[in-house]
């Protein structure tokens, strides 16, 4: 073999294996769709799928400082079908840290500012269900507290799946 020959085939060798690892930042972007499954307040308790059915989109963008910590961005606009009547009935604003956990579990704390003059945060366990090449298919469990807007504080437990690429 010649001595080119040899070279191309060390970096040729090198570069496939620096192409294989993760660089950061790193950045990625999902969509999913959220259910809230029951919000408890001090005034009622109302059931997702029986008092009404109200769904959301979370779209968002990730940039992992490193492997274990990262930046979110996500904006979801939500929908609500009330006794026939349908409407777009709040735009979210959702930055929050993100923690890999390990095993595919990752926590996100978010911060949370309504459209609709509620505020407050969000913590959600997010579980990697299905990675490829591509991208990933998620579920998680979002857990809302709000405040604000002349309403008692209410806690929402939701369930949510999307994908990420």
């Amino acid at each position: 073999m010649s001595f080119r020959f040899q070279l191309l085939l060390i970096l040729s060798v090198f570069s496939h294996t620096s192409f294989s690892q993760t660089v950061y930042p790193k950045i990625t972007g999902y969509f999913g769709i959220l259910h809230p499954i029951v919000t408890v307040s001090e005034d009622q308790t109302a059931v997702n799928f029986r008092d009404y059915y109200a769904v959301g989109f979370p779209t968002g963008i990730n940039i992992w400082k490193n492997e274990k910590i990262g930046f979110s961005f996500e904006v979801v606009p939500n929908i609500k079908d009330d006794q026939g009547t349908d409407k777009v009935t709040n735009l979210l604003f959702h930055p929050g840290i993100l923690v890999a956990l390990g095993n595919g579990f990752t926590f996100a704390g978010r911060a949370a500012f309504e459209s609709s003059g509620r505020y407050g945060f969000t913590p959600v366990i997010n579980k990697t269900i299905i990675k490829s090449a591509n991208c990933s298919y998620f579920a998680a469990i979002p857990l809302p507290v709000r405040f604000g807007n002349d309403h008692p504080a209410s806690f929402t437990a939701g369930f949510q799946f999307g994908i990420a690429f």
